[in-house]
């Protein structure tokens, strides 16, 4: 097929790599423009861009999508399909019309669960055992569109930072089989059940502060699914405290919020009798460190609480 292929950061790469060893026949990759990052702020090209470059494929970094200049160039192309991989940005009707097997998007989910911008951290934040990829229709609603195929995935242990990658692999591979189901006429869409639908909002730096009300086992999932961004945090004296690595426990008869030093780390009393042993810790302002080297220069008085 002749592709026009709409994606933005590291999370698209393999998709590209999948089609492009496919032998399908990509005629342009869009992404977001360069982005300052880093301390320097200097300007930084999105991952699809470099690989696009690095393999000699045009690429188009439109400011705006939904203007109609940007479907006038990708029409001009003549794509059979247009393929969508986290490319964060709404389409218009133009786009997800102008190409004959239309538009279709590879999700970081099994729709219609986590519908939305951060599937991977809510599916990890959320305690879900198994995830995948679901290479669905595109249409104008948010993940609404018919589902092509879906490829789930074990979370195991991992983290959102170490899930995505796989996550990543899998799409690409499901994407080049639903390419060539979608060629030979072999694909039924399918529905979704929107009753059965959940979200995965953008995520913001509130969503990784603690509330030790909730059980410990909540807590550490959260953690887990927010890293590495927005991090999971709480306060101790009045000032932040990130929490790097932390283990669910058994209760330690300590309420909601009060800390405790043990030669593990700090345990802090959770909803529901639990208690959550924060491992590795970072005060504003200083390093990364095992819990049980911060408590050397801050032990913590009896009836010490932790956040607000």
């Amino acid at each position: 097929m002749r592709i026009a292929f709409l994606g933005t950061p590291a999370f698209a790469v393999p998709a590209l790599d999948a089609l492009a060893s496919a032998g399908h026949e990509i005629a342009v990759v869009v992404a977001q423009p360069d982005r300052p990052a880093g301390r320097g702020q200097e300007l930084r090209e999105p991952a699809t861009k470099g690989w696009a470059r690095a393999h000699g494929f045009p690429v188009l970094q439109p400011l705006k999508v939904r203007d109609g200049v940007l479907a006038a160039q990708l029409g001009a192309l003549s794509p059979d399909l247009l393929v969508v991989v986290a490319y964060g940005r709404i389409l218009g009707e133009d786009l997800l019309r102008l190409a004959p097997q239309g538009a279709i998007n590879v999700h970081a989910s099994l729709l219609p669960r986590y519908r939305g911008a951060a599937p991977i951290q809510w599916a990890v934040a959320e305690g879900e055992r198994e995830t995948g990829v679901t290479i669905m229709q595109m249409d104008a609603g948010l993940d609404t569109g018919d589902i092509l195929l879906q490829r789930a995935l074990a979370i195991g242990d991992d983290d959102a930072e170490a899930l995505a990658p796989r996550l990543a692999a899998l799409g690409g591979a499901a994407l080049v089989e639903a390419l060539g189901l979608l060629e030979t006429g072999a694909i039924v869409p399918v529905r979704q059940d929107g009753g059965r639908a959940t979200l995965a909002p953008v995520l913001e730096k509130e969503h990784g502060r603690l509330d030790f009300r909730f059980p410990a086992a909540r807590l550490a999932a959260r953690i887990r699914g927010f890293r590495p961004w927005p991090g999971a945090f709480t306060s101790i004296g009045g000032r932040t405290l990130k929490v790097h690595a932390a283990a669910a426990m058994e209760g330690a008869g300590l309420a909601s919020g009060v800390a405790r030093a043990t030669a593990g780390g700090i345990l802090v009393g959770c909803g529901e009798g639990s208690s959550l042993l924060l491992a590795e810790v970072q005060l504003e302002g200083k390093r990364r460190v095992p819990a049980a080297e911060f408590l050397k220069g801050h032990p913590l008085p009896e009836g010490t609480v932790l956040g607000p």
